[in-house]
This record gives structure tokens, C-alpha cells and sequence, in this order.
């Protein structure tokens, strides 16, 4: 594969009945990034992230995932994918924490086979990714609403993918967990070299962690490096987003949360 990028969208428009909710998307992924995707609510966030999943197709352009368009695309297993509603598990649900996360090779080892015991390192590898070891043996269903989301991530990852999307994977989560959360996804980004989509309101907190940020409100009004991202003026921002905008800016060491208003 020549290209370097692991996911390309080129002039993508979709639309779900007259309106377009997508207009002209272009959007470079490289390998090894970590893309933090940010807009207001109805942004069409999530029905980007279903067109590069092929769970939509676009009305017009082209996707092309590890150098192959779309449709000719056939190495799924290399995008690992956790939804909003990954974490809605009621306390009766009877699986642990292990059997949940070993759920995730039934694709690779045929539905309904044993997962045998050469995939336990694998599976427990997946589980200490996400500082979930000490939980491994715990039905799934006693766990607060991040640990659940730790363990669907490890689900995800437990095939070794090379991309992972997040759809707003804080939600849920405690808030005086949600940093802790963040250095997590980084490690995973760093030392498994995981590339990372991540669509996200908490900007601020954010902006400390992703490598390149794009703001989506039906078209992509910003994307590019973290640096980058960093110039822009809150007032620009505020613009594109219909509403005032406060970002936060970090002292490294110290990290101040946004009131509820003005996160993004």
C-alpha cells in the first residue's frame, strides 16, 4: 500500500431525505493519527462516521479505507468500531467482563465456536489496554457506565484492529473520570499504535490529547493539526457552531472543567 493514509472521503454529500445532512466532505486520515471530530449536535457527526463504517453509502463521492475504494474493501476486522449506545447493559446482564471482551473474536473464530484458551492472552492483553484487569471476573452489568465503556473498547480491540472510531465514548462517564479516560485512549493511540477517530464535545479536554482535530457542521469547516486547531479564534468557532463558544485552555498539570454551557 502506497498511501499513508488510512481513510480518505472525497467530495462525500449525503442526504437522508431532501436535506443534505453531508456536503462535500474531504477528509485525510494518516496512520497512526488520532483525530478528534467536534460539531454542534445535528451535524451530521454520526452519519459521517456510518459512511466510513459502509453502513451508509454516500449520495456522491468516494471513501477509500487503507488505499481501496470502499466497495472493494473486504479486511472489516481492520476497523474497530464502539457506538454511543455501546454502554446500555441492564445489572442483570450474565456475562463477565472477560466473556464480554471475548466476544469480540467470534468473527475470527467462527460464531458460537469456543474461543479457545490460545486466545486468553489476547483477550487479557485487550483487558489491561484499558485498566480494566482488576475487573475481569465481574459481570459486566455491576460496573459503573465508563468502566462498561473501557470493556466495550477492549471488545473492540481485541482483534487488533488499526483503526478505532468512538462515538462520543464519554458519555456516561463521571466526569471526574473523563481525563483519566482521555490518557487512556491516548496510551492506546501511542504504545498499541491504534489510529484513533474520536467523536467528541469535550474539546477542551481534548485538544491535549489529539494529534489533528476537524470540525464538521454539514461541511468540514476546519481540519488539520492540533496546532493548528489551537489558532483558531474562539469567535471563529462560535460562528461555525450558531452559539458562543468558550474553549478551554489548559496550564499543563492543571486541568479546569468547563461549566456545562460553553463545552462543546
Amino acid at each position: 500500500m502506497t498511501s499513508s493514509n488510512v481513510i480518505e472521503l472525497k467530495n462525500v454529500h449525503y442526504r437522508y431525505d431532501r436535506d443534505y445532512v453531508l456536503t462535500n466532505i474531504n477528509l485525510t486520515v494518516p496512520k497512526g493519527a488520532f483525530l478528534g471530530i467536534v460539531g454542534p449536535n445535528g451535524s451530521g457527526k454520526s452519519t459521517m462516521l456510518k459512511i466510513i463504517l459502509g453502513l451508509l453509502k454516500p449520495r456522491q463521492g468516494t471513501v477509500i479505507l487503507f488505499g481501496e475504494p470502499q466497495a472493494k474493501f473486504r479486511d472489516r476486522e481492520r476497523i474497530g468500531y464502539v457506538s454511543q449506545k455501546a454502554n446500555a447493559f441492564n445489572t442483570g446482564f450474565p456475562a463477565t467482563v472477560y466473556e464480554v471482551v471475548a466476544s469480540g473474536l467470534t468473527k475470527k473464530a467462527g460464531l458460537f465456536k469456543m474461543i479457545g484458551r490460545k486466545r486468553k492472552p489476547q483477550i487479557e492483553k485487550a483487558i489491561k489496554a484499558v485498566g480494566m484487569e482488576d475487573f475481569m471476573n465481574r459481570n459486566i452489568g455491576e460496573l459503573s457506565g465508563g468502566q462498561q465503556q473501557r470493556v466495550f473498547i477492549a471488545r473492540a480491540i481485541v482483534s487488533e484492529p488499526d483503526v478505532l472510531i468512538l462515538d462520543e465514548p464519554t458519555v456516561g462517564v463521571d466526569s471526574k473520570n473523563v481525563q483519566t479516560f482521555y490518557d487512556m485512549l491516548e496510551r492506546l493511540n501511542k504504545q498499541l499504535s491504534i489510529t484513533l477517530l474520536l467523536v467528541t464535545h469535550d474539546i477542551g479536554t481534548i485538544t491535549s490529547k489529539v494529534t489533528h482535530v476537524a470540525c464538521l457542521n454539514n461541511s468540514i469547516h476546519f481540519h488539520g493539526s492540533t496546532k493548528d486547531f489551537e489558532q483558531v479564534k474562539d469567535n471563529e468557532l462560535s460562528q461555525f457552531y450558531g452559539h458562543e463558544v468558550h474553549r478551554l485552555h489548559h496550564d499543563h498539570g492543571h486541568h479546569h472543567h468547563t461549566e456545562e454551557g460553553t463545552s462543546l
